[in-house]
């Protein structure tokens, strides 16, 4: 049995980890003031309790009273960072901090930091998230404005995902104002500025998005380094094609794929060749064979280096691929199988685009009820959270659809399938 502090001190990261309070955790099976006698070390644990708190936190009994590494989180951190490639001491680094009396703030950010790109990693952004948050404080202590601009980033990032862009937009705003306040260098003035336009861009907020382009274009991205020119040229293709300027959305692109002539950040290489598929996906004739090379290319490399969640975000634009194709049934046994999945790890956007995909394709088969009822609730649920962007797609998308099926006359012949639209609206 872990003894006290330490027991507490884990007991009480478990819990705020999960944004728990002390009512919330204890249920009805345990008082608060027992609780929190536990967690200050007054009071050593029974079994019992334990058993207890373990079901309600819904972690193994070990979680609670295994030994101690018996290193400071100084001492795992520097483990941690100068292991060999390949090494997970990601279990190790958590219950570090989970055993952290917080004596140290600034290894303590370090540890949340390496954490939370752990969390992202693995797509659970909800975990991330609450890394992300506990981070944004934690540099607020330190009055670090680098630290302060960087969590906040990192925090506009993961709350879009989960598509909150409301939220992210918050960060974003406040992440920029603490770069220029404090002068910071151009990396992190830029990425503030990327992570600020995308949330525009999500919430429809094109004339702002474009003012902030112009900017990035002008001020910053001549000093940038390579990797971060190439997000930030992929970020402003973005905008020109929501603003319907599909011949400078393909030129930026391009140019974002051509500032990454090397693989050093396999990541971003990966993520602008899906990006370069969906643009190919949304020119008008879709440039199919285009798009299929670079899923080709993604999916080559996440074969081999590829997360449960970077391999689940090329499946889904197989998907996407594959109707435009024509291929219905692949699109359709695509689609499904990753929606079914117990462990979906796509982003917000990206599940919500996928159901897109499988209530088309009930509309496509003869299920239309069943299928306009979904994309009309997936409507509804993007405009509610202010996901503009994503909710003009949906509803297009449903249009588009019942114009496929349309009853036709016989002399006409048969209704477009799929990919041979005039405009592609299936923006990824």
């Amino acid at each position: 049995m872990l003894e006290q502090p330490h027991f507490g001190r884990r007991l009480r990261r478990l819990r705020l980890a999960r944004g728990l309070s002390q009512a919330s955790l204890v249920g009805q099976g345990m008082s608060t003031g027992y609780l929190s006698r536990l967690e200050s070390g007054e009071r050593p644990p029974t079994e019992r309790a334990v058993t207890y708190l373990a079901q309600r936190l819904g972690v193994d009994p070990s979680a609670l009273t295994g030994p101690a590494d018996g290193r400071s989180l100084t001492g795992i951190l520097a483990a941690v960072t100068s292991a060999p490639p390949g090494a997970d001491d990601t279990p190790a680094l958590r219950r570090a901090v989970e055993e952290d009396a917080g004596e140290d703030p600034a290894a303590r950010w370090q540890a949340l930091w390496l954490l939370s790109h752990a969390a992202c990693r693995d797509g659970d952004y909800e975990l991330e998230r609450t890394r992300l948050a506990e981070l944004v404080d934690l540099s607020d202590r330190l009055d670090a404005p680098e630290l302060r601009a960087r969590s906040r980033v990192r925090f506009a990032r993961c709350t879009r995902a989960l598509g909150d862009v409301r939220a992210a937009e918050r960060a974003a705003v406040a992440a920029l104002s603490v770069a220029r306040t404090a002068q910071l260098g151009v990396s992190d003035t830029l990425s503030a500025l990327i992570v600020l336009i995308g949330v525009e861009t999500a919430l429809g907020e094109l004339e702002a998005a474009g003012r902030h382009v112009a900017e990035l274009e002008r001020d910053l991205l001549p000093r940038a380094a390579p990797a971060q020119a190439a997000e930030a040229l992929w970020t402003a293709a973005v905008v020109s094609d929501r603003q319907g300027d599909a011949a400078t959305a393909r030129t930026r692109l391009e140019a974002a794929l051509s500032r990454l002539e090397g693989v050093d950040d396999l990541a971003l290489w990966t993520r602008l060749r899906i990006a370069a598929a969906a643009a190919a996906l949304q020119a008008s004739p879709p440039r199919l064979a285009d798009a299929e090379h670079r899923v080709g290319e993604a999916a080559a490399v996440l074969r081999l280096v590829g997360t449960p969640a970077q391999l689940q975000e090329v499946r889904a634009l197989q998907a996407h691929l594959a109707f435009h194709q024509g291929r219905l049934e692949d699109a359709r046994v695509l689609s499904r199988a990753l929606l079914a999945e117990e462990d979906l790890r796509l982003s917000y956007r990206d599940r919500v685009r996928l159901s897109v995909l499988d209530g088309r394709l009930k509309i496509l088969a003869d299920r239309a009820d069943e299928g306009i009822a979904a994309l009309r609730r997936l409507g509804r649920q993007a405009a509610e959270s202010a996901n503009v962007d994503l909710a003009a797609h949906i509803w297009q998308s449903l249009a588009t659809t019942l114009a496929d099926v349309r009853p036709r006359d016989p002399a006409a012949g048969a209704p477009q399938r799929p990919g041979s639209e005039r405009r592609s609206d299936s923006r990824l």
